[in-house]
């Protein structure tokens, strides 16, 4: 059992792009960049150059931006907790990111507050706070480690708790979800069509309802790793 109140838990995925729609588009000094990055990345050199996997630009805090950021918050006790979502999302990154800060501000006041994402703590959080200082805006407190004692970083990563100290391996969400039989909605789009959806499609509430079925899926996992009853499907809002 997690030994602090689930409400106190704001549980998130982010969603992430390339900088630019294709290869092409890319101002010459950060093609140049790009180039360099990518020869490190190139897992076949005969078929693959930087230019076919640009579309993995966006891993990147430095070549990506942020487009959507899921939160969800759970109230109530046992059986009949609800799952309350929120999400943040746009073409502006500046927008999305100053949204995201309002709505922390407001939540970080009170008890003890922690951020939980699956592999957040290798992804998402280093992500957002180097998405901040990109964009020359304030890292909000709770993201940010500087000066903190390991006790004081309330960070949750699903990922890191399924490991159990062993560093040997990566476990995806949706693996995780289906060894624990958590059931997952059949989604129409995965990670890897984000770029395609985004750019050539243009089809934003795609990614966002694809981003907040992550998020759903973060904290039932996390229910299911704390001994908690998992939430039911009607006890899920999206505001």
């Amino acid at each position: 059992m997690f030994p602090y109140p689930l409400a106190n838990i704001l549980f998130l995925d982010i969603e992430t792009v390339p900088q630019y729609a294709s290869y092409e588009d890319v101002p010459d000094a950060w093609k140049e960049l790009w180039d360099h990055k990518a020869s490190f990345l190139l897992k076949d050199k005969q078929t693959e150059t930087p230019e076919t996997i640009y579309n993995r630009a966006g891993i990147y805090a430095e070549f990506g931006k942020i487009i959507c950021i899921s939160c969800g918050v759970i109230s109530g006790t046992g059986k009949e907790k609800r799952l309350s979502l929120k999400s943040f999302y746009g073409d502006d990154e500046q927008t999305v990111l100053q949204q995201f800060s309002d709505m922390l501000a407001k939540w970080e006041n009170g008890p003890a507050r922690y951020l939980c994402a699956h592999n957040g703590k290798e992804f998402d959080f280093p992500y957002l706070c180097r998405r901040f200082i990109i964009n020359e805006m304030t890292v909000p407190a709770i993201l940010q480690l500087s000066g903190k004692k390991p006790w004081e970083i309330t960070h949750i990563d699903t990922l890191e708790l399924w490991k159990f100290g062993d560093y040997k391996s990566y476990t995806s969400l949706n693996l995780l979800a289906h060894a624990l039989n958590i059931p997952t909605p059949k989604d129409d789009i995965d990670g890897s069509k984000v770029f395609e959806v985004y750019w050539l499609q243009h089809q934003v509430q795609r990614i966002v309802t694809y981003c907040q079925k992550d998020v759903v899926t973060v904290a039932q996992v996390f229910l299911k790793l704390s001994g908690e009853p998992m939430i039911k499907e009607e006890n899920i809002d999206i505001k």
